[in-house]
């Protein structure tokens, strides 16, 4: 039986997780009360018991449980930015870096959410030559309030309601996710990110709009919507929609799913296109991938205790 430490269960991300785990046998979980929680050895303890410890926690402390690592057997899955673009460590989106790659991975960066919509649409149309690699791309996207973790859940779901029907933010262009976006889709240029908060719990819809002169010459929707399929085909998480009937997409789509699905709408000459997809920010988009990444590195097949 594989044992599991959740360091950082108490957060937003952690909980999902846990409730994804809950009954299942092939796992023991190590779990701490709420004061060894905030105990440093109490912690290092639990990290070097466990056959593989998940991260959910702030960059810094991410940083300072890998440090407690003192054996050569534990393995990580780390939720937070600390390691996404850092080097000994495999991008934890197997349907891009490889399903092996993950399952044989010691160490394992669990992506970001908005980064898990703009990489699964954009970086198999840069690897096809679709989309050139020196780009200029904009990112336009909005998560559920939930993507924001405790403090803003309470600000949203406080006495007073939700601050605002619409909430753009990372206004300084600065996004922590934009790193990770950049060298997983093989960019020459940082994308432009603009990011939105919503008042629905969870839910994320991530937009790539795009000028068809921005693309390989003779390329239109269908091409880009081949590729993607082409590149997707038999995946139970990601699929791609043939076809879309609906006037409006809602960002609750996929809400309480750990799959996402993915869009490719043109007017139509295909001279403009915008590539979008659907997906929860806690399940494809954070809790719902460590635990995809987790039954990968257990042997376990990928959708074990997925909400599909």
């Amino acid at each position: 039986m594989t044992k599991i430490f959740i360091d950082g269960a108490a957060g937003t991300t952690g909980i999902q997780i846990r409730d994804r785990l809950e009954g299942r046998s092939e796992f023991d979980l190590i779990t701490l009360g709420d004061a060894a929680r905030k105990d440093d050895g109490a912690r290092a303890e639990a990290i070097n018991a466990a056959d593989i410890v998940i991260l959910c926690l702030p960059d810094d402390a991410a940083r300072q449980s890998v440090q407690m690592i003192a054996n050569d057997r534990t393995r990580v899955i780390d939720a937070s930015t600390a390691h996404r673009v850092a080097d000994g460590w495999v991008y934890g989106m197997p349907e891009v870096s490889g399903h092996d790659a993950v399952a044989q991975a010691r160490f394992v960066s669990n992506p970001g959410c908005y980064s898990t919509g703009f990489i699964a649409l954009v970086a198999p149309l840069v690897q096809a030559g679709i989309i050139p690699a020196e780009t200029q791309l904009t990112c336009n996207a909005a998560s559920g309030y939930s993507g924001g973790g405790k403090a803003m859940i309470a600000e949203y779901e406080g006495a007073d309601g939700a601050p605002s029907a619409f909430r753009t933010y990372a206004l300084g262009l600065g996004h922590k996710h934009v790193p990770e976006m950049q060298a997983r889709c093989g960019l020459t240029h940082r994308p432009l990110f603009a990011p939105a908060v919503v008042p629905v719990y969870s839910g994320m819809i991530v937009d790539v709009p795009l000028h068809s002169d921005l693309l390989t010459n003779g390329t239109d929707a269908r091409a880009m919507r081949a590729a993607l399929a082409e590149h997707y085909a038999g995946s139970p998480i990601i699929s791609v929609a043939d076809g879309y009937e609906a006037a409006t997409l809602p960002i609750e789509l996929l809400r309480d799913k750990d799959i996402m699905r993915l869009f490719v709408f043109a007017d139509e000459n295909s001279a403009q296109i915008r590539l979008v997809a659907a997906l929860d920010n806690l399940g494809k988009g954070a809790s719902g991938a460590a635990v995809q990444n987790l039954n990968l590195m257990a042997g376990l097949p990928e959708t074990t205790g997925l909400r599909l």
